[in-house]
């Protein structure tokens, strides 16, 4: 039997952290959620996520931070995304492997993540 993917979500919206919750459960993955940066580093250390999909705009230590934190000890395929499109180049520079616009469509954000874990099998 194959083990389903783990996805990260770290934002700080609630009901976005549900949307894409039920989405990602019912398209095959467990899914793990964070409601900011410090719980992302934590989960990260405990759950072992395949793949992450990161805020940037969050209270406290906002995606930008986790970011540089994360490329320090992984590799792990990030997409960020942001209400505000100017955050793309600094998300991707700092590590991000992709970047969405908010609002996204989420049937988009999935097709994606799977780009990435079949890649990385």
């Amino acid at each position: 039997m194959k083990t389903k993917r783990k996805v990260l979500i770290v934002d700080d919206e609630q009901s976005l952290l549900r949307i894409l919750g039920i989405k990602l459960r019912v398209s095959g993955y467990d899914v793990i959620t964070a409601l900011n940066g410090r719980q992302a580093l934590e989960c990260i250390d405990s759950a072992c996520p395949d793949i992450m999909l990161l805020d940037i705009i969050m209270p406290g230590m906002d995606g930008l931070q986790v970011l540089r934190k994360l490329r320090t000890f992984s590799d792990m395929p990030v997409i960020a995304f942001s209400a505000r499109a100017e955050n793309a180049r600094k998300a991707l520079s700092l590590g991000a492997n992709d970047f969405l616009a908010k609002p996204f469509d989420v049937d988009d954000l999935v097709m994606r993540i799977e780009g990435f874990l079949e890649h990385k099998r």
